[in-house]
């Protein structure tokens, strides 16, 4: 029986209402996603406001369903919130939902609708014992105390993540700041670093299956990867110094995140850096491994074919990782 927009069924556990419910919130999620290019394309704001419209199809109905979603039914939110989520961080799709939710800053659709069941049962129990509507101050504290709550079992979750350990490990200690943070947004090339999926070769060999080795092309360093290229490579010292300027010596990822998250000044100044002052974002330009950029089909893997390509540009970015161009395409 279908009411007010919610299938009910016998045993209110609301299958039905999610099957028939999943097929839509992955096809707007789709659609909108499509308007949402990793390079350039709407501001960070339209971005959020999509993922808002999506948000709102799926939590519809949920301090009715809430305390009855099933595994199954968590699974069907989690697919088209990943979606918005790596268009929200102009990420490529092998990002793990984990880390796009994460570094979106937007907490499982799951757990928000637990936010909005909790008020509800508070501003219901205040309405049967008083005849009035409670006030609107006490109805922003409990929204609060509710999502304080949920990010807690957020941060809990994000302890034993399923993928992007590097990047969940960084961010989960300080996801409520993150999350919460009025400074800062992501560009193609600034999640390329936070998430390891980007120009580096351990990606690139590992992932993308774009390069026949992981090893980088500046050092004799075995494995090229995100940390590698930002914490070791001489090819990235002057940029490194800058960078250091900014957040201190410590460049691990977590020390990275922690720093970003924490002042708008570190976010604003380390993301210039990490992109580089000569490679304007969305730039066409060669990577600094001399490769063009790449588009949907892989480059030539052997090292003869690269070494006939034009010489590199003489200032690139951190967030290159020391290859060429992109690794997939950008939308």
């Amino acid at each position: 029986m279908k009411y007010l927009g919610l299938i009910l069924d016998g045993r209110w556990l609301f299958d039905e209402h999610f099957r028939q419910l999943a097929p839509k919130l992955v096809g707007a999620a789709s659609a909108l996603g499509r308007l949402l290019p990793n390079m350039g394309g709407p501001s960070v704001a339209t971005r959020r406001l999509y993922t808002g419209v999506v948000r709102s199809m799926a939590l519809y109905g949920a301090p009715v369903w809430a305390a009855a979603l099933t595994a199954q039914n968590r699974v069907r939110l989690w697919r088209p919130q990943r979606v918005m989520a790596v268009r929200a961080i102009r990420g490529y799709r092998t990002v793990s939902t984990e880390v796009a939710c994460a570094l979106a800053g937007t907490p499982p659709w799951d757990l928000e609708a637990e936010v909005l069941a909790e008020v509800y049962r508070r501003v219901a129990d205040y309405r049967a014992e008083s005849g009035f509507r409670p006030p609107p101050e006490d109805v922003r504290e409990w929204r609060e105390a509710a999502r304080r709550a949920t990010m807690a079992r957020w941060s809990f979750r994000l302890e034993t993540p399923r993928a992007g350990f590097a990047a969940v490990e960084a961010l989960q200690p300080v996801i409520a700041e993150w999350a919460g943070r009025q400074h800062g947004t992501l560009s193609f090339r600034l999640t390329q670093v936070l998430s390891g999926h980007g120009c580096f070769g351990k990606y690139l060999h590992s992932v993308a299956r774009r390069e026949l080795s992981p090893a980088c092309h500046h050092c004799d360093c075995s494995e090229d990867s995100a940390q590698h290229t930002l914490a070791v490579c001489p090819a990235w010292a002057a940029q490194r110094r800058a960078l250091t300027a900014v957040i201190g010596v410590d460049l691990s990822l977590p020390a990275v995140v922690r720093s970003m998250a924490g002042n708008d000044s570190c976010f604003y100044r380390g993301r210039k850096i990490l992109r580089g002052s000569n490679l304007a974002e969305g730039g066409g330009v060669e990577g600094p491994g001399g490769r063009p950029p790449l588009g949907p089909d892989p480059p030539p893997a052997n090292r003869a074919a690269e070494a006939r390509l034009p010489q590199p540009h003489a200032a690139l970015s951190v967030a290159a990782g020391g290859r060429g161009g992109f690794p997939l395409h950008p939308h």
